[in-house]
């Protein structure tokens, strides 16, 4: 039976809709305000389980002293994996300008680079001299002066960034000393009659993001390991690093295509150092990168994610297309837990699959005793 539209019910919806909209707008103008939060939020449930191994199976008692050992624990993890990519990185590129160099001395027969700048600046003192009276000089500058003080900004925020991630380990901190008490008493901000809907929301919520970072954390571990095994076969320059990077840009789907560009240089950088076809060294790795994508795609993501999110694997390629359409970047990360949750509220509410199962499993277990 349909409901009649009361000029009550209309009032109320109404009220609840603008409520909602007025929340939205809030959440937008204090987004740099609420974001430390929410991502201390999420990094206390992802170090939850650790800090309750260490408190637990490790008997530290106290609470604050295993978050401690979690947070040291896990920045050792994070400095090895540092270790792992940056000073190769480094070391490569190091060597990369010494075969340039090297190049330039060989090729253009210079033996100092300054001197050679120097003698080449009094050479054209006078262009030189010309060119900044130029009214071509003005314009540069006065066009360069805007970006100029964007880079400031730019810097400004990346201070800012620093300032707020301090904030978002304290608010990290105090999150896992409570967590069991936040994580059990949040449900009493709304009222009783509303509460049941709710704890059912975040019930599912819980268990789509479960599924997600482990599934996802798995086709990630793969990804690397594959990266790392056939590297290793091309002889590629820095394989393992390169492939611990790539397993770790894998935490997002399909972010892991930027490393293609450090990819080109290690072609370049080997190209130059061993005399091989340059060409030929990165097709080596581009066929790598399709080979893994082939196996990830093909198989590893459709058995892991299908079976944690409870998708068909076509359903979920559909959805990474719909939500990265729809909100870009974003839509990629959030795009499994947000359709895994569609499909569970529309079983739950429109065909009322879920209950029938839950009822299916009651008489079950009450035919069972």
């Amino acid at each position: 039976m349909q409901k009649e539209i009361t000029f009550d019910r209309f009032i109320r919806i109404a009220g609840i809709t603008l409520l909602v909209f007025a929340v939205l707008l809030l959440m937008n103008y204090l987004s740099k305000v609420l974001l430390p939060f929410f991502i201390a939020w999420f990094l206390a449930y992802l170090l939850y389980p650790l800090v309750k191994f260490v408190q637990f199976k490790m008997h530290v008692k106290n609470r604050a002293l295993s978050i401690i050992i979690t947070l040291l624990f896990a920045i050792l993890v994070l400095g090895g994996v540092v270790y792992l990519i940056i000073p190769p990185m480094i070391e490569q590129f190091q060597k990369l300008g010494e075969l340039a160099t090297k190049y330039i001395h060989s090729t253009a027969h210079i033996t100092s680079i300054p001197d050679t700048i120097q003698q080449w600046i009094n050479n054209n003192q006078k262009a030189i001299e010309d060119f900044f009276k130029s009214k071509d000089f003005t314009e540069v500058l006065r066009t360069s002066m805007p970006r100029l003080f964007s880079v400031l900004g730019h810097t400004a925020s990346i201070i800012i960034s620093i300032i707020a991630s301090m904030i978002t380990l304290l608010y990290m901190f105090f999150i896992l000393l409570d967590y069991e008490y936040l994580t059990d008493n949040w449900i009493k901000i709304f009222p009783k009659k509303n509460r049941p809907f709710w704890q059912e929301l975040m019930d599912d919520v819980e268990r789509a993001l479960n599924n997600y970072v482990r599934g996802q954390g798995m086709v990630a571990l793969i990804m690397g390991i594959l990266f790392c095994i056939g590297f290793t076969i091309i002889n590629f320059p820095m394989a393992i690093g390169l492939g611990i990077l790539i397993g770790i840009l894998d935490l997002v789907p399909y972010l892991h295509t930027f490393a293609l560009i450090p990819t080109a240089l290690l072609a370049l950088l080997k190209a130059a150092d061993t005399g091989q076809n340059f060409w030929v060294i990165l097709a080596s790795a581009v066929a790598v990168f399709i080979i893994v994508q082939i196996i990830i795609d093909m198989v590893v993501t459709p058995k892991v994610m299908g079976k944690a999110m409870g998708l068909n694997p076509a359903i979920l390629l559909l959805s990474l297309s719909v939500w990265g359409a729809l909100l870009g970047f974003i839509g990629l990360i959030i795009a499994l837990p947000l359709t895994t949750l569609l499909i569970a509220y529309y079983q739950r509410y429109v065909t009322k699959e879920q209950e029938e199962e839950e009822k299916l499993l009651e008489n079950l277990e009450d035919s069972k005793k």
